[in-house]
């Protein structure tokens, strides 16, 4: 397990209650172990309005896979995991979701008071292939300076061990990246065998899982009889950059501001929550 070459002089930094949405205690659970878990952030009516966008934007994404070779493009698979991705940009009705009170809070509390939603997308973890998904960090896809953002993942049914919930490593965020490979078929992986017992964070319905975007997780195979279906936000700081090239091949060879890409909306202005 080694730092990300990119990864020179990363510190956390740990976070003070400022929203009122998160209690200190909760913000300390974050600072310490990478993650916390929230729940009732969704009433009932707004869940299934939530799912009903969701589903559509699922139905839309497996139509599209049916259509191509063997049903799959990358990750994304008929009947193992499915994925319908920038939602915020092609679906605006999803937007005030994005831009929930208590999110925007937690936003506030971990971010800072200048917030963009970086990416945003509804993954279905199906039945009839059960896949895990391997340990991994989000900065670990692509990477973002300052390494640190926040991960959204919302329960949009009951989430379990038995049907894929999150589990997390604790405490390795304060590690900044790490060095991630590609696994073929299943993606970007940090290690194979945890350096240490995961937290299995399971999740009521319109609940949700916060965690770094350095925390190390992974979702384990859906062994129930039921679609597992998540909704997941990052949020980041507005000037934050992603760096370009092949870390393999040395340094970075540019970079672009999260606020250039198409996908990515304003939530947060001096810790006011951005209109639609």
């Amino acid at each position: 397990m080694n730092s990300h070459p990119w990864n020179k002089s990363f510190v956390w930094q740990n976070h003070m209650v400022t929203s009122g949405a998160l209690t200190q205690t909760q913000i300390d659970q974050f600072d310490n172990d990478g993650y916390v878990i929230v729940n009732d952030i969704f009433t009932s009516d707004e869940l299934k309005e939530l799912v009903k966008i969701t589903d559509v934007a699922q139905a839309e994404a497996a139509a599209f896979l049916a259509a191509q070779p063997n049903e799959r493009i990358a990750i994304s698979e008929i009947g193992a995991i499915t994925f319908a991705a920038q939602l915020a940009s092609t679906k605006p009705e999803i937007q005030k979701f994005v831009k929930n009170t208590t999110i925007m809070g937690a936003c506030r509390d971990l971010i800072g008071p200048d917030v963009r939603m970086y990416h945003d997308q509804a993954v279905y973890k199906q039945i009839e292939k059960p896949r895990r998904f391997p340990w991994h960090q989000d900065n670990g896809y692509l990477f973002v300076e300052p390494q640190h953002y926040l991960t959204c993942w919302i329960a949009l049914n009951d989430v379990t061990i038995e049907n894929g919930c999150p589990q997390i490593i604790p405490g390795l965020h304060k590690n900044g990246t790490l060095s991630h490979y590609f696994v073929p078929t299943l993606g970007y992986e940090c290690f194979e065998n945890p350096p240490s017992t995961p937290v299995v964070a399971e999740i009521k319905a319109g609940g949700a899982v916060f965690f770094s975007s350095l925390t190390p997780h992974l979702t384990g195979p859906n062994n129930s009889n039921d679609v597992r279906k998540a909704y997941i936000i990052q949020y980041a700081q507005h000037d934050a950059v992603v760096l370009e090239g092949n870390a393999a091949d040395g340094a970075s060879t540019g970079s672009h501001t999260i606020a250039s890409e198409s996908r990515g909306i304003a939530v947060l202005e001096s810790g006011k929550i951005c209109a639609n």
